[in-house]
């Protein structure tokens, strides 16, 4: 699976980008696979934990009904829930306000041996706050350094960054906000304010193609993923998280003592 036309290495148009893609193989191929990785993953992940050495941030970044929640939930079941943190960046707080755009989010980074996920991150700050004017293009372009800065001071800690952006089309955030408002199961996740923030569609793409072409490096890049079907996008991401883990290549630690003499008795 070639992964590396997903990353953004120049200037970002997300209208090069498909957004339904289906990839070479059909939805039971990519569930079969989704299913032999698993283990895979969770192996990676015991290291990971057992070694303390490196972490791991994952950031999900997406429109509204874009697919976050679903990633977490399909991507992550398998892993152990000790060793992943997930934080979901809702509207700031007073206090979160009353700092540095950062503040709240450097809290939330990984400690050694932890897998960290940002449901919504630091880039909202430079993605609401440019679309509704509470920044201008001067203090975008500021933030994004920060943000680089940012992003390369816990790479310096041993902490990898996977940055991906669920590309999904309008017509299809269409039909998963309907079908959250057909299902009474479904409601609670239904926000009116969200068909305002719908209405800004074309002012968020061009914050995000500013954001991501900004901020994608070669050491903390972007990928773009394709996730108007929900099965590919799984299967991407997974498959890139498999690989990260590998080039990780975290190792279990040596015993600080002889287990040839330990007696259990």
């Amino acid at each position: 699976m070639n992964l590396k036309k997903y990353r953004v290495e120049d200037k970002l148009k997300l209208s090069a980008f498909k957004t339904n893609e289906t990839g070479k193989g059909s939805e039971a191929e990519a569930l079969e696979r989704s299913a032999a990785r698993q283990p895979k993953l969770a192996a990676w992940q015991e290291r990971l934990y057992a070694e303390g050495k490196q972490s791991l941030l994952i950031v999900l970044q997406a429109r509204d009904a874009g697919g976050k929640d679903g990633t977490v939930k399909h991507v992550l079941h398998g892993l152990n829930p000790q060793g992943v943190v997930v934080t979901s960046f809702k509207v700031p707080t007073a206090q979160e306000l009353s700092h540095d755009f950062l503040w709240r989010v450097h809290a939330a980074a990984p400690a050694a041996g932890m897998i960290a996920v940002f449901n919504r991150s630091h880039y909202e700050d430079v993605l609401v706050t440019r679309v509704h004017g509470l920044i201008d293009q001067p203090e975008a372009e500021a933030r994004y350094e920060q943000i680089r800065a940012f992003e390369a001071l816990l790479m310096g800690r041993h902490t990898r960054i996977l940055k991906l952006y669920l590309h999904v089309s309008k017509d299809e955030q269409k039909e998963r906000l309907q079908a959250r408002l057909d299902d009474p199961q479904k409601r609670w996740k239904f926000n009116p304010g969200d068909l305002k923030e719908r209405e800004l569609w074309d002012d968020y793409t061009r914050a995000y193609q500013d954001a991501i072409s900004a901020t994608s490096s070669k050491d903390a890049p972007w990928y773009v993923i394709p996730a108007d079907h929900k099965w590919l996008r799984d299967d991407l991401i997974g498959q890139l998280l498999l690989e990260t883990l590998d080039d990780m290549n975290p190792k279990f630690p040596e015993p600080s003592f002889d287990p040839a003499a330990v007696q259990i008795r």
